[in-house]
């Protein structure tokens, strides 16, 4: 029997329980699979999820780096992002760019200064891949 890995789960590391709720759950639009607290005064852990995307945010310290990046790919970036930009979230507006190495990508930055990079896949003929 080989050895398979089944799924990564980024872990971020946040600060505030009710601003990461309000950028990931209200702007985002990802929902609250669960949440931990060993008691009413400890730090949380918690995950959340959007479709197949799944990241743990953690106020534990040493759980994760602040300032940390996440890279998904996915579909329909265009479509994300103007579901984005019709929230008129006041923090945040993201653009769309299009990269050199074949994608479409949408940076959001959240309250902790940790980015999550949404990519899609440009379609590229020959003559754009060998430049």
């Amino acid at each position: 029997m080989s050895i398979s890995f089944l799924r990564t789960i980024p872990i971020l590391r946040i600060f505030n329980v009710d601003k990461a709720k309000e950028f990931y759950c209200d702007f985002l639009g990802f929902i609250i699979d669960w949440e931990h607290r060993s008691d009413d005064k400890a730090p949380i852990y918690m995950q959340i999820s959007r479709d197949e995307l799944v990241l743990h945010l953690s106020e534990h310290h040493g759980d994760a780096t602040p300032g940390s990046t996440v890279f998904v790919w996915m579909t329909k970036v265009d479509d994300f992002n103007r579901e984005l930009l019709g929230k008129n979230y006041k923090y945040q507006q993201p653009g769309i760019e299009d990269t050199e190495f074949g994608a479409r990508m949408m940076t959001v930055l959240d309250p902790f200064h940790n980015q999550i990079r949404f990519a899609q896949e440009i379609s590229r003929t020959p003559t754009q891949i060998l430049g």
